[in-house]
């Protein structure tokens, strides 16, 4: 992975989410920069990448729920933080619709909880707050900007809205030196959430299996490569100098594709085109189209994407392929 210019070396950092897929790949990242990392995990997940790379031997780890604030205090006042990077939430839109109350309590409140922490804690200089693309909703005109309205719909992204809302109120009432990211669809290495259009293609081809959608295919989405997005967070990280930037929002782009679309362009990669996707078009409460500019991101930042598609598939399908053993 490319280096930023920054020093991390002397730095303190809090990485909550740091055992999910993100938060894995973005602690990796910092320890190489040799960041001092804490990190906040719920639930252990042991085929993690956190863990099976031995991420969690070099770093503390704070065992609890972002929502419970004093944890949050104490784990930030006794590192002596300076920079948070707040990824923790429940990500999956199928499990938002069918428990919405728990993904409102780990995205809103979890996010005013830490956010809380912060504000109440001298050290931190800085904080990333990861919102999503889903925080706009549905929008007739595309690409989004960052100055399109927030106005999700439906539970994941009503929640991905109100905790992008919440952030960047902690900067103008507070002046709580907070920035957000708006990513598309990260994929990658390390991702276990097979119900997703691409750890699922690649699992199912792995088993000689026809790819399933749950939607009608037609949905568009951008697919933002994992590495790519590591390099985004710290990129936008290293220009909070100063109070730089505070109170504002980035999108990150990737490649924009219909569900079908980037499920054929898997199977062709790995040369399985013989299996053609099952298309079950059974998928509710989901935004229809979505798509990113980022060219806030390309001038005020630097940020420039490296990996085609294609690269990051094959990189992407070879995790797996290790992973599962071949075998799915």
């Amino acid at each position: 992975m490319a280096r930023t210019s920054a020093d991390w070396s002397r730095e303190s950092v809090l990485v909550t989410g740091c055992s999910g897929f993100l938060g894995a790949w973005l602690t990796e990242a910092l320890l190489e920069r040799e960041a001092s990392v804490v990190g906040v995990v719920r639930d252990a997940v042991p085929a993690s990448r956190l863990y099976g790379a031995g991420l969690d031997q070099r770093m503390r780890i704070v065992h609890g729920s972002v929502e419970d604030q004093a944890l949050m205090e104490r784990a930030i006042n006794e590192y002596e933080v300076g920079t948070v990077f707040h990824l923790a939430a429940q990500t999956l839109v199928t499990i938002a619709n069918r428990n919405p109350v728990s993904t409102f309590t780990a995205n809103i409140a979890g996010t005013w909880s830490v956010l809380e922490a912060c504000r109440r804690c001298p050290t931190v200089h800085r904080v990333v707050v990861a919102s999503s693309d889903k925080a706009y909703g549905d929008h007739e005109t595309l690409p989004y900007t960052e100055d399109t309205p927030l106005q999700g719909r439906h539970p994941y992204d009503v929640s991905k809205s109100c905790a992008d809302l919440i952030a960047l109120a902690y900067h103008r009432t507070y002046g709580l030196p907070v920035c957000v990211t708006r990513c598309g669809n990260l994929y990658g290495g390390g991702d276990l959430n097979f119900d997703r259009i691409v750890p699922g293609t690649i699992q199912s081809v792995l088993r000689d299996e026809r790819p399933i959608i749950r939607s009608d295919g037609t949905y568009r989405r951008d697919y933002v490569f994992v590495r790519e997005a590591v390099e985004a967070y710290l990129l936008l990280a290293e220009h909070m100098t100063d109070g730089a930037l505070a109170g504002e929002a980035f999108n990150f782009s990737g490649d924009n594709l219909s569900a079908l679309d980037m499920a054929r362009k898997i199977t062709s990669v790995m040369g399985r085109g013989d299996l053609a996707p099952l298309v079950l078009g059974r998928a509710t409460g989901e935004i229809l189209h979505q798509a990113l500019a980022s060219a806030k991101a390309e001038t005020r930042l630097g940020w420039r994407r490296r990996f085609s598609l294609e690269d990051g598939l094959r990189e992407t399908i070879e995790w797996y392929e290790r992973f599962l053993g071949k075998r799915a």
